[in-house]
C-alpha cells in the first residue's frame, strides 16, 4: 500500500477517533450538567417545601404564643402570616415549574390542605383566647389531635421530600453514570488516536519511511561519488520509497552503463592507439622479421586473451608458414596448404563456430575444435598470409563481437605492410637481380662482398670467391646470334644458381663473367665445388631454334681467405688468377698462389 493511501488512512481514523472522542465528551459534559441540575432541582424542592412547612409551623407558633402570652402582637403576626397566604395550587405552582410530578405534587397538596384545617383550629382557639376562655384555647392548640395534625402535615411533607429525593437520587445516579460511561469512552477514544499516532510515527515514520530513507541516503551518496558498487536495498512494497528504491536501481543501472560505456570507449582509445601506434612500426619495417616481431608484441596488447598466429604465404613451396605466435595457441598447424583454411579459399574471415554453425578448417583440430577466427591478409585480391585467433573461453561470443572490427583492423594493416614489404623485396630483387639468368647482379655483388668480407675478418672464418668466365662466348653471338647467347648464359646462370645452398652466392658481374662467393669453403672445399660446376657446364646441351649450340666451356679463378691475403683484395686475387686461366688455354680453374702477383695451375 502506497504511504499517501496509509498517511491519508491514519489521518482518517485520527480524525474520525478525535472527533469521536470530542463527542463522548461534550457527551459526558453533558450527562454531569443533568447531574448538577438533578442535585440544583432537589436543592429547589427542598427549599419550597421547606417554605411551605415554615408558613405552617410560623402560623402555630404565633398561635401558640397568642394563647401562652396572651400579647395581641401574636395575633398581629399571625393574621399578616395568614394574609400572606396563598391558594394551594399558587403554592405549589413553583414545585411544579421546577418539575415535580403529579404524585409528589398529591402528597405536598394533602400536606398543605391539612395545614389549612390547622388554621381554622387556630383561629378558634384565638377567638377563645379573646374571650378569655384561655384554657380551652390551651386544649386545642396543646392538645394530642393538634399534635397528630403537625406530625401528620410533617409526614406528609417528609414523603414528598422522600420520593423528590429517591428520582433525585436516580437521576443523578444516572446522569453519573452515563457520564462516567461517556467519560471512560472518550478516555478510550483519546487512548487509541495517542496509540495510533504512535503506530504513525513508528511504523510508518520510522519503519517505512525513516529507515529506507536513511539507507536509500547511503546508496544515493556512494553512488553520487561515482561508486557504483553500492548496491540498493529490495523494498519489494508498492510505495513511495519503493518508487524511490527503484528509480535508484535504474540510476545505478544507468550509472553502470555509462560507466561501462566509458570503460568501452577508454579501452577503444586505447586500442586505436596501440594500432595507430603498430602501423607507424609497421610502416618503419626493412624486412619480413621486423613486421613479424611488431606482429608479436603489439598483437597480444590489441588483442588481449587472444592467443593466436601469423601465417605467411611462401609463394615458392605454396605454403602458408607460420611466422611467429603469442599466448601459447593450442591448435592449428605450424604450416599448411592454403587450400586448407576456408578463409583463405573464400577471401573472407572464417568463424567455425558461434551462433551460426560453419565447417571448421582443416588445419585445426576437427575432434575438439575451439572457439577460433581465420582472418586472411589479402593485397590486390590475392592471399598473402593469415591472421589465427584462438577466443578466451570466458564470455568468448561477447568478447569476439567486441573485438572482431578490431582483429579485421589488425588483418588490414598487417596485410598492407606485408604487400608492401614483398613489393619492396620485389623492386629490390629486380634492382639487385639480372633480368636474363635470374642471379644477383653487380650492385647486389657488391653489397654482397663487402658484408662477406667484414663478417671473414670479424670471424676469422674462411671466404673463397670463384669468377667464372664463359669461354669464346663471342663465338655464339656471332654464330648463332645474340639469343642463342642468351641462351648459354642462362644455362650457365641456372648451373651457378643451383651451385650453393646459400642463397645470393653467385652472380652475374656483366658479359659472359660470373662469380661465385662460398663464406666458410677452404681451399679444397671451393676447388672441389669448382670442379663440379666445370663438369656440369661441360655437360650442357644448349639448344636454340631446333640446333645444337656445341660443347660450353669455363673459365675459372679461385681465390681463399685467409690464405691468398687479405679479404678485402679477394675479388682482384681471383680475377687474377682468371686471368691466369684464360691465358693458359681456358677450360680450367686456377687457383691463386700465396703471392699475389702469381697463379698456379690447379
Amino acid at each position: 500500500m502506497r504511504l499517501s493511501t496509509i498517511t491519508n488512512w491514519a489521518y482518517g481514523a485520527t480524525l474520525i477517533l478525535t472527533l469521536a472522542s470530542g463527542g463522548m465528551m461534550l457527551t459526558a459534559s453533558s450527562a454531569e450538567e443533568r447531574e448538577r441540575a438533578a442535585v440544583a432541582q432537589r436543592a429547589t424542592f427542598h427549599q419550597l417545601t421547606a417554605t411551605v412547612e415554615e408558613e405552617t409551623f410560623r402560623q402555630s407558633e404565633h398561635a401558640r404564643s397568642f394563647v401562652i402570652t396572651g400579647n395581641p402582637a401574636h395575633v398581629i403576626a399571625y393574621e399578616r402570616e395568614k394574609a400572606s397566604l396563598r391558594s394551594v395550587e399558587q403554592r405549589i405552582a413553583h414545585l411544579n415549574d421546577a418539575g415535580a410530578t403529579e404524585s409528589e405534587l398529591t402528597s405536598l397538596r394533602q400536606a398543605i390542605h391539612w395545614a389549612d384545617l390547622l388554621a381554622d383550629e387556630q383561629e378558634g382557639a384565638i377567638r377563645a383566647m379573646k374571650a378569655g376562655d384561655s384554657k380551652a384555647a390551651t386544649a386545642i392548640l396543646f392538645g394530642d389531635e393538634y399534635g397528630r395534625e403537625l406530625d401528620r402535615i410533617a409526614e406528609q411533607v417528609g414523603k414528598f421530600r422522600y420520593m423528590l429525593d429517591q428520582r433525585t437520587d436516580a437521576a443523578v445516579r444516572q446522569a453519573t453514570d452515563s457520564a462516567r460511561q461517556w467519560r471512560n469512552m472518550s478516555e478510550f477514544m483519546l487512548g487509541a488516536t495517542a496509540l495510533l499516532f504512535l503506530c504513525v510515527l513508528y511504523f510508518i515514520l520510522k519503519q517505512r519511511i525513516l529507515r529506507p530513507v536513511v539507507r536509500l541516503s547511503d546508496v544515493v551518496t556512494r553512488l553520487a561519488a561515482q561508486d557504483f558498487a553500492a548496491i540498493p536495498p529490495d523494498f519489494p512494497q508498492i510505495d513511495e520509497i519503493g518508487d524511490m528504491a527503484q528509480a535508484v536501481r535504474i540510476f545505478r543501472e544507468n550509472g553502470l552503463e555509462r560507466q561501462r560505456l566509458e570503460q568501452e570507449r577508454d579501452a577503444d582509445h586505447a586500442t586505436r592507439d596501440r594500432l595507430s601506434r603498430m602501423t607507424q612500426r609497421l610502416q618503419g619495417c626493412d624486412s619480413i622479421d621486423d613486421l613479424v616481431e611488431v606482429v608479436r608484441c603489439f598483437v597480444p596488447e590489441i588483442a588481449p586473451g587472444f592467443a593466436g598466429k601469423l601465417y605467411i604465404h611462401d609463394m615458392r613451396r605454396n605454403a602458408i608458414a607460420q611466422a611467429c605466435d603469442w599466448l601459447s595457441p593450442k591448435q592449428s598447424l605450424e604450416e599448411f596448404s592454403p587450400s586448407a583454411c576456408w578463409a583463405l579459399r573464400r577471401g573472407q574471415t572464417h568463424k567455425p563456430k558461434g551462433e551460426l554453425i560453419d565447417i571448421p578448417c582443416e588445419h585445426l583440430d576437427r575432434e575438439r575444435p575451439a572457439p577460433s577466427i581465420c582472418i586472411p591478409l589479402m593485397a590486390q585480391g590475392e592471399s598473402i598470409g593469415l591472421l589465427y585467433f584462438e577466443l578466451p573461453e570466458e564470455n568468448a561470443a561477447d568478447r569476439q563481437e567486441r573485438m572482431e572490427k578490431y582483429l579485421e583492423m589488425l588483418a588490414e594493416n598487417i596485410g598492407l605492410a606485408l604487400a608492401n614489404l614483398r613489393l619492396r623485396d620485389v623492386l629490390r630483387e629486380m634492382a639487385m637481380a639480372d633480368p636474363l639468368t635470374g642471379l644477383a647482379n653487380r650492385r647486389r655483388f657488391d653489397t654482397a662482398y663487402q658484408d662477406e668480407v667484414s663478417i671473414a675478418e670479424q670471424m676469422q672464418a674462411p671466404l673463397s670467391c670463384l669468377m667464372i668466365d664463359i669461354d669464346h662466348f663471342k663465338r655464339f653471338n656471332d654464330s648463332y646470334g645474340h639469343d642463342a647467347g642468351d641462351a648459354v648464359l642462362r644455362a650457365v646462370g641456372g648451373i651457378l644458381g643451383d651451385a650453393l645452398r646459400e642463397k645470393d652466392c653467385a652472380f652475374r658481374l656483366g658479359g659472359e663473367e660470373f662469380v661465385l662467393l662460398m663464406p666458410g669453403f677452404t681451399v679444397e672445399q671451393a676447388l672441389e665445388r669448382g670442379r663440379q660446376v666445370q663438369e656440369r657446364i661441360r655437360k650442357l646441351q644448349v639448344e636454340h631454334r631446333g640446333e645444337q649450340l656445341g660443347m660450353v666451356t669455363a673459365s675459372f679463378g679461385l681465390a681463399n681467405y685467409p690464405v691468398h691475403g687479405r679479404a678485402g683484395d679477394l675479388m682482384r686475387t681471383a680475377d687474377a688468377a682468371l686471368l691466369r686461366a684464360k691465358a693458359l688455354g681456358r677450360n680450367q680453374i686456377v687457383v691463386a698462389t700465396v703471392r699475389e702477383d702469381s697463379s698456379i695451375v690447379a
